[in-house]
């Protein structure tokens, strides 16, 4: 396999804070790529700076050898990379398939086909009923699917998934899994996941990273990183070491707990700069999905 996308020396301050600190990553292409870490690793500033939220105060994000970081989140979504947020905010003004053709239409200089493209993706994510309701009917679990949705009508090259599964029922989770499989398997496209569901991380990852006071402090295969002592001390802990190691042989995944909760405010799929105007026609929405600082790391 070949890279498709490369961090070099990736950094990141906030005043005297290191958020991200000199982190390497590689995905290569089909890949999918696990990120874990306790809250405040740096992990979603390190999303932030790879979908163009942010830029790096030092280092640089390669798309297939093409320098992407320090661009707008537009330009990131054109180049094909799209991310997705913990806390799913979908326009509760817009019906489920408007959301979706927000996505088709966003980025793009000339968005034909919009409808049929968001069409399309709703079938695939098993929400094609839903199609002219509001989402403020759908269960978390449906607002997940949507935001993902939302994402994929970009059509990007690299999807970046920040806790789909957090917060869903087993079952929910389970299909949430199989979902993200068929990403992708049918569309072809390179995964980088944040998740604390490590069962859902053994299970999905071909390979992880684990961060830790924003350094990398180890990766490899799932079955090895889950029984490094630096990953044991900083993260797992011994008991969750093991259970995320039986999850790779078949266990069922567990109830995860939410680490966020829905919320009004609308995002679009690429994770933006705090405002933006979502549509040609001018109209300002909010785009942050975070409810923390600037200075604090996710």
């Amino acid at each position: 396999m070949s890279a498709i996308l490369r961090a070099e020396s990736l950094s990141k301050r906030f005043g005297g804070l290191k958020a991200v600190d000199a982190v390497d990553l590689q995905l290569e292409e089909g890949e999918i790529l696990g990120v874990i870490g306790p809250n405040g690793a740096g992990k979603t500033t390190l999303f932030s700076m790879i979908a163009g939220s942010i830029p790096p105060t030092s280092g640089r994000v390669l798309l297939e050898g093409k320098v992407i970081s320090g661009a707008s989140p537009r330009r990131a979504v054109r180049a094909g990379v799209v991310r997705t947020h913990q806390i799913v905010r979908p326009f509760q003004n817009l019906t489920v398939l408007e959301n979706v053709m927000v996505g088709a239409i966003y980025g793009k200089a000339r968005p034909l086909g919009a409808r049929d493209r968001a069409l399309e993706l709703l079938d695939f994510c098993a929400l094609r009923d839903r199609a002219p309701q509001l989402p403020g009917g759908l269960t978390l679990a449906g607002r997940k699917r949507l935001e993902l949705a939302r994402a994929l009508a970009t059509e990007p090259r690299v999807l970046l998934l920040d806790e789909v599964v957090a917060g869903v029922n087993p079952v929910e989770a389970l299909q949430m899994t199989d979902l993200i499989r068929s990403v992708r398997a049918k569309r072809g496209l390179s995964i980088i996941l944040i998740e604390h569901v490590m069962p859902a991380v053994m299970r999905l990852s071909d390979r992880v990273i684990v961060l830790d006071a924003g350094k990398k402090i180890a990766e490899g295969k799932p079955q090895e990183v889950v029984k490094d002592p630096r990953v044991i001390a900083a993260y797992l802990g011994e008991s969750a070491a093991d259970s995320a190691a039986a999850a790779r042989g078949g266990e069922s995944i567990p109830t995860p707990a939410s680490s966020s909760s829905a919320a009004a405010r609308p995002t679009p799929p690429s994770n933006p700069t705090p405002t933006s105007t979502a549509a040609k026609g001018g109209a300002t929405t909010p785009l942050s999905t975070s409810k923390k600082g600037p200075g604090e790391r996710q």
